[in-house]
């Protein structure tokens, strides 16, 4: 079964500048207090019990969302014992977060650097799988004098919103090399506009995820300055399935079930990417054909996977950069924070 969830204007009680006060209580008010898949652990759900309902949140704009599509596809879901209800999401990833910890969903795939901050804050979601690097993109008109993140310095930079993972991620690599995130003009512009904003000399760059930056950059001929798998970031996750954190709690097997199905579809996806691509591209409003979307996921590192402890290092780690760009408070103990956020849903 499916259902639509999310609008422009987003669930009620979230504003379209982020998460309001008012969804940040109802949803910190329900809080309480990688083995390999071929190994089953105690928490895998029994062989002959009834399939577990689940719903589901995706998008079908993001091509992070691929083996989501993969899994529903090829019947990963139900090789773990999970019957879905799919919920099509068309809010932003902050939405579908309060989709989880309010109980509009069981789960879903967002960016990590969206999450992060009203998770700080008591959202009760769980993050049980990173899936996949490489969907963040920055670029410029080839002749541009923007050769890094190094050069930004009161440059202007086209971002979808001020709160963005992507314009997070940018500021993080921005201040790393010695530039206050606060010296660039960060723009903003439904991502949609920004080739034309790029070649109407508004701004200097743009700073985006796929598939849209993709496109941008094989359509206009324009430069890649940054990804967000340069450097000590080639390993580290951008996007994570969160889980309702009632469930990882009261019912760990399915949780664990989840985390599974969604792994062996993760690197089912690594390694078949024109099949990918084929299942997913008739989901994508903006029509991009199976070829494009299988070399948008050659990109990507959809076979990344990490869970527990290697989960737990890449969020402590991005909740390190975020107090550098003061999002998250100065005094977190982020070691703590990442083993509060990132439970051991595969046992």
């Amino acid at each position: 079964m499916t259902h639509r969830y999310g609008s422009p204007g987003g669930p009620a009680g979230l504003s379209r500048s982020g998460l309001s006060r008012r969804a940040l209580l109802r949803a910190a008010g329900m809080a309480g207090a990688v083995a390999p898949l071929a190994m089953l652990g105690s928490r895998v759900l029994a062989a002959d019990a009834a399939p577990r309902a689940l719903r589901i949140a995706w998008s079908q704009t993001a091509v992070c969302q691929s083996p989501v599509s993969v899994a529903l596809e090829r019947g990963f879901f139900e090789q773990y014992g999970l019957k879905i209800e799919r919920i099509n999401f068309s809010g932003s990833t902050d939405q579908l977060l309060e989709a989880i910890a309010t109980g509009h969903a069981d789960g879903g795939i967002g960016m990590a650097l969206r999450w992060l901050k009203p998770l700080e804050q008591g959202f009760d979601v769980k993050l049980a799988v990173g899936t996949h690097g490489g969907c963040m993109r920055l670029l410029t008109p080839a002749d541009s004098p923007i050769q890094g993140v190094q050069d930004l310095k009161g440059k202007r930079v086209a971002v979808s919103d001020q709160a963005s993972p992507v314009k997070n991620y940018f500021a993080i690599r921005a201040a790393q090399s010695g530039v206050d995130p606060d010296s660039v003009e960060w723009k903003q512009y439904p991502q949609d506009l920004f080739a034309e904003v790029l070649r109407k000399g508004e701004v200097d760059a743009i700073a985006g995820d796929d598939p849209q930056l993709f496109v941008y950059r094989e359509d206009n001929h324009l430069r890649q300055v940054a990804t967000n798998l340069d450097g000590a970031y080639a390993d580290r996750t951008c996007c994570v399935l969160g889980l309702r954190g009632d469930l990882v709690r009261k019912d760990p097997e399915t949780a664990s079930a989840v985390a599974r199905a969604i792994i062996a579809a993760q690197k089912w996806t690594a390694a078949n990417p024109d099949e990918t691509a084929r299942i997913f591209a008739p989901y994508i409003p903006q029509k991009v054909p199976p070829e494009r979307v299988a070399a948008i996921l050659r990109t990507h590192t959809h076979g990344h996977a990490s869970t527990g402890a290697a989960l737990r290092a890449e969020i402590a780690g991005y909740a390190e950069d975020l107090k550098g760009i003061k999002v998250l408070s100065p005094n977190l103990d982020v070691q703590k924070y990442a083993k509060v956020v990132v439970p051991d849903v595969i046992g």
